[in-house]
């Protein structure tokens, strides 16, 4: 049952989606296009360590048709490397030891704008946004999310080029930071910030406050404090206006104690005054098989799947076969199910089955795969590292994609999947119950076991084996529509409601200040009159 405290405002149908679209129309000819900085730690465009960077890339594009969004993200190297030029357009003091940066300006095709923090000692190096290339956490990731959340905080006050945002949008805890840095400054910028994954909280050393530029006066319950030590994820929980989820079961789920990792109290609060709401992610629409120009074949409903299956096939040294083909495209973390993974990809193959597994991770699962490779070789292929263009291939080309995440905010990949024809065995959580509708566009198991993950996989060669039944459910799952379309009216709906209950609390604001200080005016004792009879018609006022 849904928890009456989440305001969902996901838009569940098109007349809804076309209502919300209709106003968004009257408010942009109105001028109430919202300005809004999204201020997140990766993106597609960039650099990305996750499904984090894919909804960078695609929601600030999606709502660009009814919001003036623009883009704050670090400037990692390849950032740096890749582009053409960047304007500098402001140069940001150092803080405590928060060192100085500027800003820079890119404008990507198609006219999204992007600001990049620009500070070579904190963002110039190799690896992912928060890692180096061996999957170790930089030392100083406090200082460089700190620098982030604290540009994020100067543009939301100061604004740059004469624009100034209306809202900031922060995105996990890397960007989190920002709404303590502005509320203890006194600034009423309405913010949302965007839970994408409630376990990755930013926990530093509380002796590192000062470092920091944070007061004395946060480090309580109430504020930055999370037993002992500091959580940037809290702060954004606890000084944003409203808080978004990534799906209405994720949302229900980060209320308890399995899934709140010690934050569903506060949570909870938020939920309580009708500050937390869940908005599904969305994918791009280049996730398109009958127009994706990044494939090297045109779709063919007969032949492209198997034409695909043949290439990925070569590519993974895979033994050419008529057998179903499990793919495997995510973190390889305890989250993620991976281990479940090695265990379930040696039964797949002894029953003439293929697996490809790509991706990074925990260094003993990475072993793992490899193993498990090596073992089974021209029937399990793993590839340690990410290649987007391998990944996109292996979607066409899978016949099934393997989930067996224990949790899962939202997930992207099973929507993917789903729109290239691969059917997807995931466990029933997060997003993945809204997303796959079990025996229609995919199957899902019920407990995050092994058991439970073999008996799915059991269904899946079953279902291999009845080619008609198997074929309209990949009918079915392919003409599912992810799109950005109804997130992005949900989320340009929530931003136009802030802003316009920020316009109404600081008017407030200014009428109490105006108040405060309007010049008193001296009380003086009143004279008392008494009417004295002059004549039978005239009376007169007489002081006593």
């Amino acid at each position: 049952m849904a928890d009456p405290t989440i305001a969902t405002l996901v838009l569940h149908d098109r007349k809804a989606a076309a209502a919300s679209e209709a106003a968004a129309a009257l408010a942009a000819g109105l001028g109430l296009r919202p300005k809004a900085l999204f201020v997140t730690p990766e993106s597609g465009d960039f650099l990305q360590a996750g499904g984090l960077g894919d909804v960078s890339a695609g929601l600030p594009r999606a709502l660009a048709r009814d919001c003036d969004i623009r883009l704050l993200i670090p400037a990692y190297r390849p950032a740096l490397r890749r582009a053409a030029a960047i304007d500098i357009v402001a140069h940001l003091p150092g803080v405590a030891a928060i060192p100085p940066c500027s800003i820079g300006r890119q404008t990507l095709p198609g006219g999204l704008v992007v600001y990049l923090v620009l500070c070579s000692e904190l963002y110039d190096r190799d690896g992912s946004p928060y890692a180096d290339a061996d999957g170790h956490a930089f030392a100083d990731n406090a200082i460089r999310f700190a620098r982030l959340s604290l540009a994020a905080a100067a543009l939301a006050e100061q604004g740059v080029e004469g624009w100034r945002p209306d809202i900031l949008h922060l995105n996990d805890w890397p960007a989190a930071l920002a709404a303590g840095y502005l509320r203890w400054r006194g600034a009423t910028t309405p913010i949302v910030l965007s839970i994408h994954n409630l376990a990755h909280q930013g926990q530093f050393d509380a002796a590192r406050a000062a470092d920091l530029a944070i007061p004395a006066a946060a480090l309580t319950l109430e504020g930055v404090e999370f037993y002992g030590r500091i959580s940037f994820l809290k702060a954004g929980l606890v000084y944003s206006n409203h808080l978004t989820t990534v799906s209405q079961t994720y949302a229900e789920e980060i209320l308890t104690p399995e899934f709140g990792c010690g934050l569903n109290g506060v949570i909870a609060v938020r939920a309580r005054e009708g500050r937390l709401s869940a908005i599904r992610n969305g994918v791009d629409e280049s996730w398109d098989p009958h127009a994706d120009l990044d494939c090297p074949y045109r779709f063919d409903p007969q032949r492209w799947k198997a034409r695909y299956a043949d290439f990925v096939r070569g590519i993974f040294r895979l033994n050419l076969a008529d057998a179903p083909l499990f793919a495997f495209v995510a973190r390889l973390a305890h989250q993620k199910g991976a281990d479940l993974l090695i265990e379930a990809s040696e039964k797949i193959a002894e029953r003439g089955g293929q697996v490809v597994i790509i991706g990074r991770g925990e260094p003993e699962i990475e072993r793992a795969a490899s193993a498990l490779a090596a073992r089974h070789p021209g029937a399990i292929a793993a590839r340690i590292g990410f290649d987007p263009d391998e990944a996109r291939a292996l979607f066409a080309a899978a016949d099934f994609l393997l989930m067996p995440s224990r949790f899962e905010p939202c997930g992207l990949s099973q929507m993917y999947a789903q729109r290239y024809g691969a059917l997807p065995i995931a466990h029933r959580t997060g997003g993945l119950a809204e997303t796959i509708e079990h025996g229609r566009t995919g199957l899902l198991f019920e407990r995050a076991d092994a058991p439970a993950f073999a008996a799915a996989i059991d269904a899946a060669f079953a279902l291999y084996a009845s080619p008609g039944e198997f074929h309209e459910m990949r009918a079915t799952a392919m003409a599912k529509d992810f799109s950005w379309r109804d997130g992005a009216a949900a989320y340009g709906a929530l931003y136009r409601k802030l802003v316009e209950e920020g316009r109404i609390a600081e008017q407030n604001r200014v009428a109490a200040q105006a108040r405060r200080e309007a010049p008193r005016i001296e009380a003086r004792p009143h004279r008392r009159l008494t009417l004295v009879a002059v004549s039978p018609t005239i009376e007169r006022a007489q002081g006593e």
